[in-house]
This record gives C-alpha cells, structure tokens and sequence, in this order.
C-alpha cells in the first residue's frame, strides 16, 4: 500500500480530516465511500474529483465504494442550496441511475479476483423497506435536534426567508446511516467528500460511535474553484458534462485547453494522475513560455483520454486544428458528419442551392449569395488578395467554380475568411 494521504495532500485533494484517518489508511487495507447524487443520468466535471479519489484509493491499496443515492435522491440534500429541489420520480430517478452506474463502472476496476476491487451501492437497497417508526426509534434517538441545528447547512436555511422542510431536515440522518449500515454489512470505516459534506459526513462517525460503538473516519477535497471567481465546470451553455452525448469529447477537450494559466498549475495535480516531478518540470516549462500552453494542452489530453480514451482525445485534436491551426484539406475529409457539426458548433451556417452547385457557380458569386460577403465587390476584392479558402484550400483567383466535388460528406463546404472567420455552407 502507498501513502494515500500523502498523495492527495501534495495535489491539493484534502481540505478537514479527522484525527486517526492518515494512521488507518496506513494500518490496513480499508474499504472507504463517496456517495454520487443521480439528479442527472450522466456526471459533470464537478463529480471528477470524487471520481479520482476513488481511482487514488484503489491504486493505494485500498477498497473503494461508490454509493449512488437512490434513495437520499429522492429526498434531496440541502447542503449549499438556497431552496428544496424539484423531487424525481421513481422511473426519473431509476434512469438516472443507471447511467451514473455505467459511468462510474468505466472508471473503477471491480474485478471479483482483486482483493480491493472496487464495488457500487444503491441506498435504496436499504431504506425501501425501513418504515418511518423504525427509523426514528432505531436512528433518530442516536442524534440530538441540538447536534443537528447545529450544522451550518441548517443554520443557513433556517436563517433564509424560505426555511428547511422536514425532508431536508432528516436528510444528514439519512446520510448519516449510509455509513452506518455500509460499517456494519461491507466493513467500510471511511467516508470521503466535498468540503461542503463535511457536517453530514460527521453525523455518520458519531451514528456509528453511538449506535454501534465503533471509531470511523474521514476527509474532504476542497470545493474546486476557478481563479476569476466564476463556477468551475460551468460554460455558458452549461455543465460540461461526462456523457459524450451531452457534451462531445471536442467541447470536453475545449473546456480544459481554455484553462487560464493560474488555474492549469492547480487542476494538472487535481485532475490528472502524472507523478509530481513531471508536473514541476510542466509548470517551471509552462512559466518559461506561457504562450505555448503546455499545461493546458497536457491537462487537456489527461483529462480528455481518462475520460472519453484516446482515438476521442486524437479527434479532439484535429479538431482544434481545423478551426485554430494549420490543419489540411484531408483532415477535414476524414471526419463524418457528426464530427463535423461537433466542431463548426457556434459557426455561422449558410444555404446554398444544391441545383447551383450542380451547374457550377463562380466563387464570387457563391460568395455574394450565401452572404457570407454583403457584394461581390468585397468578395472579388478578399479572393484576390489571398483572404478566401474553402474546405481549408486557398481560393486561388476569382474564375474558380464551387461545385458539388467541393461537398463535405456531400453537403457542406467549409468557408473561411482571413485567419479566424468561419461559415458553413449547407446544399439543400
């Protein structure tokens, strides 16, 4: 076993640990949990690092679980929100965790064989047939309402004009005997978390220590933030999601190769698995000539291959050098349709017609009737001075005919005008 402790403190991964943690994770081999809230059938990039930590876990010798909260998702947790969510329904809520299960099975080696595999729990699995009486006869009377109201997650609410509802109230009980009941089935002696889990993290080693006498642990990660103050995994279209399907491996790439350069030096330790002295000699390299982004670009290709593999991670890239390299006309061939329209999403689209191209049409004219110039002037003016390309060809002069050999998959052609302005055409 290695020092897991050790490992995350020089990434930056732990934040409050209890007393004892460090010195059990040396002991022996233990069996530690994450819960993952199924709110969504895919995870975002905010669940990463829980995600890691597992992975960090298992590569130390250690025995990891992931809970998935069928049943505290039907609750929903209070921590850091102004107001009760939305609750899911059954089938909702089944869905998502299916997903979150798939995903979370790409991730962790459960292979029966090994003595630490790594293993996947439903909450619900325990509490459907735990009737109300019974928990508050069997659980409810371990933990006082003074120990409870003294969370800050429910101080705040109760502060808050909208107040704290029952359900949500209950919710760090509910939370608390996950742990209870993974100690007592599966051995598990350590909870780990965000930050903001801290309070109902610690309500599961006090229900343990009353309920069943025994001593548990745990830990944090700090809450990841970005170095201008804005939510980290977030864009303007949204989460940055793990699911392909949400958000394309070119979009994922996208996200880390933007990082700005204060935040790559912390997220190269957090988010991939390279030893230190690799990541020292990329930050001092990085600082060197920031403009090559070599952070970025190495955070960017980690990340993208632990998560999507690498043929997407090798798309992502000539991806990137359609639209921000030198990338030639045959890369731009050998993508499919639905790589296409990853790449060109945010670049204009313009119509042409499909009968025009089959005649065969001048570029200036091609150009004046997708309006991607206002005249033919300016279009005849930009083509002869070298500022046209089409499929990522240089418009040689203004005689050259657009014609349906031009089409991409046959139906688009790419336009670029100068160095950044791109259009695509679509024949209909």
């Amino acid at each position: 076993m290695t020092n897991l402790v050790e490992e995350l403190r020089w990434r930056g991964m732990i934040q409050d640990m209890m007393p004892g943690t460090e010195e059990q994770l040396q002991k022996e081999m233990t069996a530690g949990y994450i819960g993952f809230d199924p709110t969504a059938d895919s995870l975002h990039i905010g669940s990463l690092v829980p995600i890691l930590v597992l992975v960090h876990m298992q590569r130390a010798g250690h025995k990891p679980i992931a809970l998935v909260g069928g049943a505290t998702g039907m609750v929903g947790d209070p921590t850091g929100k102004s107001e009760e969510r939305v609750l899911l329904s059954e089938e909702t809520l089944q869905h998502n965790l299916e997903g979150v299960k798939r995903q979370l099975e790409k991730f962790l080696d459960f292979d029966p064989s090994r003595p630490n595999a790594a293993d996947i729990v439903n909450n619900y699995d325990w509490f459907k047939n735990f009737s109300f009486l019974n928990f508050i006869r069997d659980v409810g009377k371990h933990i006082t309402v003074n120990y409870m109201m003294a969370k800050d997650s429910v101080k705040k609410r109760l502060e808050s004009e909208t107040g704290m509802s029952f359900t949500e109230f209950t919710y760090q009980l509910v939370q608390g005997y996950d742990f209870y009941y993974l100690y007592t089935q599966k051995n598990c002696k350590l909870q780990m978390g965000g930050s903001d889990q801290w309070g109902n993290i610690v309500t599961g080693t006090e229900l343990i220590r009353r309920k069943a006498g025994g001593e548990a642990f745990a830990f944090t990660c700090p809450l990841i933030t970005k170095s201008d103050g804005g939510k980290f995994g977030k864009t303007e279209k949204g989460n940055i999601w793990l699911d392909p399907n949400r958000t394309s491996p070119y979009q994922f790439y996208q996200f880390w190769l933007n990082t700005a350069d204060a935040d790559a030096e912390k997220y190269i330790k957090i988010f991939t698995f390279l030893p230190r002295e690799e990541i020292e000699d990329l930050i001092t390299a990085h600082q060197q000539a920031p403009h090559l982004r070599t952070l970025q670009k190495r955070l960017a290709g980690e990340v993208t291959c632990f998560i999507h593999g690498e043929k997407e991670y090798e798309f992502a890239v000539k991806a990137s050098e359609i639209l921000f390299g030198n990338a030639t006309a045959d890369v731009l061939q050998s993508l499919n349709e639905k790589q296409l329209l990853q790449v060109m999403e945010g670049v204009p689209q313009v119509d042409i017609s499909l009968s025009r191209l089959n005649e065969g049409i001048d570029i200036v004219s091609f150009l004046a009737e997708t309006k991607i110039f206002l005249s033919k002037g300016e279009a005849r003016k930009t083509v002869q001075s070298g500022g046209v390309s089409l499929n990522k060809e240089k418009v040689e002069g203004i005689d050259s005919a657009v014609t349906i050999q031009k089409l991409i998959n046959g139906k688009y052609i790419l336009v670029q005008k100068g160095k950044k302005n791109y259009w695509l055409a679509k024949a209909k």
